[in-house]
């Protein structure tokens, strides 16, 4: 996934980001705080503070112990709240640390870690960017399955397109 930009609640206010899948067909909302939608927009924005805020000052910790950022995953929704871990290797040894997703994305944007999510969070939380893309896919997927034939595989089990005429 990647952070698509914050977005403001219309109703409260509250800053929401944005996570998009590689396809840009499902974007995934997650409220968070104010400072960590301004720490998340300073990256996006390409802005270096003076002195390091806290997601910096993590960032330097990790570098100046040999720390990698190997990925951001955003594991489960429970309760309307999302949980995340930072995947975090040292040398050899490899440790999941607890995270907020909003802290998690933070670091990841500043470290250029990937940001993972898994498939039963998109599954229950995501929404479609396109939702005229994703009806006319599942009315081709339908049309294809309506005029599928038995004939139309061969006996190894791949399909083959028959001739029609």
């Amino acid at each position: 996934m990647k952070v698509a930009g914050i977005a403001l609640d219309a109703g409260t206010r509250s800053p929401i980001v944005l996570l998009r899948d590689a396809s840009e067909r499902r974007q995934l909302p997650i409220y968070i705080g104010q400072e960590q939608a301004r720490a998340i927009i300073s990256v996006l924005e390409g802005q270096t503070p003076p002195r390091p805020l806290t997601h910096d000052l993590m960032v330097n910790l990790m570098d100046e112990w040999g720390m990698v950022l190997e990925r951001v995953v955003i594991h489960s929704l429970q309760d309307n709240t999302f949980y995340a871990l930072l995947q975090v290797r040292q040398g050899e040894v490899k440790k999941d640390i607890d995270s907020r997703p909003s802290d998690a994305i933070a670091i990841a944007l500043r470290t250029k870690s990937p940001i993972w999510v898994m498939e039963e969070v998109i599954a229950d939380a995501s929404m479609p960017v396109d939702r005229d893309a994703d009806e006319a896919e599942r009315k081709a997927f339908r049309d294809f399955l309506s005029n599928l034939r038995p004939g139309d595989f061969n006996q190894g089990g791949r399909f083959t397109k028959q001739d029609e005429s």
